[in-house]
């Protein structure tokens, strides 16, 4: 537990921050996971269409600072390598 003001006052950033972070990354997870779901399903097309809202999701999440530039480049190419395969 937090002794001095400074201390009270990071840590309740610290929560806000995390609480943030936590959406972020679960919206991120939640469209990569609808994007493979129609992948299974066999419905490329409607993957397609989807393919550029998950980019911008996942490059939203990187823009706020919730995973590193790479990460996300990462995640967009292993995306297309998917799709195409």
């Amino acid at each position: 537990m937090a002794n001095h003001k400074s201390a009270e006052k990071r840590a309740r950033q610290s929560e806000k921050r995390n609480a943030r972070n936590r959406l972020a990354k679960g919206q991120m997870k939640g469209v990569t996971k609808k994007f493979r779901s129609l992948l299974e399903e066999n419905k490329v097309e409607e993957a397609r269409k989807i393919l550029p809202e998950v980019y911008s999701v996942i490059d939203r999440t990187e823009k706020k600072g919730v995973i590193h530039a790479k990460t996300a480049a990462r995640c967009k190419s292993r995306l297309a390598k998917k799709i195409k395969g």
